[in-house]
């Protein structure tokens, strides 16, 4: 790859991890309309896993699987043509329902669905010149991640074009949509990643093994096992999967563990450090709570509309799991992705590490206090929540900026 094509492509990747942040910023601006307006959660919700979390695995997917198989990357213009359709696509759907304009959100939900199969290409491009090893399992992660979200936002896409079948069974195929993409899509991608991303960013190995094995078998099959019961209302086809995905999710855990206790000892950048590994570490966390709690919801009252609930899970998963793996991943990623001399980098990497313990603590405090507020309709507390985390992720969006912008240090 030339040396003009490298510096499109990370800037490429620069510009999805910043329309990722944009997503935020909508998601909190959402946040404060009134319930009719935002639709409950669902507004700041959709906005946080099909806009944030869309755009980042746009911007960073092929990027990894590049790295992984050290293959060569897509054009940039591909790339490019991908973040654009996921992010209109996204903000479409978004806008024409808070409008209650189906026309404009089915065509959001066509550009969203176009936007993934696009990017399925360009993540597995890699894979016919790849020099290096095939990481099967986490490649196995992407394919079941990129199958569930065709699946699920299909779904949706149709729902919202009025198409009969689906409206008329909604109440049933939005679990299975929400299952499909949440513990899906934006999970699987999310886990798959950290299979490499956390070694790197603890400085262990990469673990080969029954860990990752488990995590990725029992995270794909168990949100399609589910989603598949939600369609044809069986209650032991969505046990199964639910039993399958504590599997996968108690193995992620083990997994990151596992790094975590042969990690490498630091001496340089530690703030920066902290600010990565204690985001990716709290993410999973958090989608360990969620996962734990929707898979038991659906354990004890079967495949049934009651046992999904947003406003139990919806924090957890957004700000919790997606937000900080996000902060986590660009946190790591941007001095690897801007030009620069290394001087540069170390400004950048002290920017995003400035406040770090207080920022994670803050975060997380604001998960949780939201996520007691929706679960038990308390209005002061999820206010409250909302302003801290809010406040967290805007922090996080300045520092972002401060350190895309860093310039030169003097000679």
């Amino acid at each position: 790859m030339r040396a003009g094509e490298r510096t499109a492509d990370r800037r490429v990747t620069a510009a999805g991890l910043w329309a990722a942040g944009g997503f935020l910023l909508l998601v909190i601006a959402s946040a404060a309309l009134p319930p009719n307006d935002r639709l409950g959660t669902w507004l700041p919700l959709h906005l946080a896993l099909a806009g944030a979390a869309a755009q980042a695995i746009g911007a960073a997917l092929p990027f990894f699987t590049a790295s992984l198989l050290a293959g060569r990357p897509a054009r940039w213009e591909v790339r490019a043509a991908v973040q654009v359709l996921l992010g209109t696509g996204a903000f479409a759907v978004s806008a024409g329902m808070a409008a209650h304009l189906p026309p404009v959100a089915a065509a959001g939900g066509v550009a969203f669905v176009s936007g993934i199969g696009l990017l399925a290409c360009v993540a597995f491009l890699p894979l016919r010149h790849a020099l290096g090893s095939r990481h099967s399992w986490v490649l196995a992660a992407y394919a079941a991640a990129f199958a569930d979200v065709a699946c699920g936002a299909s779904i949706a896409t149709l729902e919202v074009a009025g198409f009969g079948p689906v409206a008329t069974g909604w109440a049933w195929l939005m679990p299975a949509h929400a299952w499909l993409n949440l513990l899906g899509f934006v999970s699987l991608v999310i886990a798959g990643t950290l299979l490499h991303l956390y070694p790197t960013v603890v400085g262990s190995r990469i673990a080969r093994g029954l860990r990752m094995r488990a995590m990725v078998s029992g995270l794909a099959l168990g949100a399609s096992l589910v989603g598949l019961a939600y369609v044809l209302r069986a209650d032991p086809i969505g046990r199964a999967g639910a039993a399958t995905e504590l599997v996968g999710t108690i193995a992620l855990v083990a997994y990151v563990g596992g790094a975590w206790r042969v990690r490498g000892r630091w001496t340089g950048d530690l703030a920066w450090r902290r600010v990565a590994i204690g985001s990716l570490g709290a993410g999973v966390a958090w989608f360990a709570f969620a996962a734990g709690v929707a898979a038991g919801r659906v354990l004890l009252e079967g495949a049934t509309p009651e046992a999904w609930s947003f406003e139990v899970v919806g924090a957890p998963l957004a700000a919790g799991w997606m937000a900080q793996s996000i902060v986590g991943a660009w946190t790591h990623l941007l001095p690897a992705v801007l030009g620069g001399s290394p001087r540069r980098h170390a400004r950048q990497r002290r920017i995003l590490g400035l406040a770090g313990a207080p920022r994670i603590v803050a975060l997380n405090a604001g998960v949780a206090i939201l996520t007691i507020g929706l679960a038990g309709s308390s209005s002061p507390a999820t206010a409250a929540g909302a302003v801290v985390v809010a406040g967290s992720l805007i922090l996080d969006l300045v520092l972002l900026l401060g350190a895309t912008v860093a310039s030169e240090p003097a000679a």
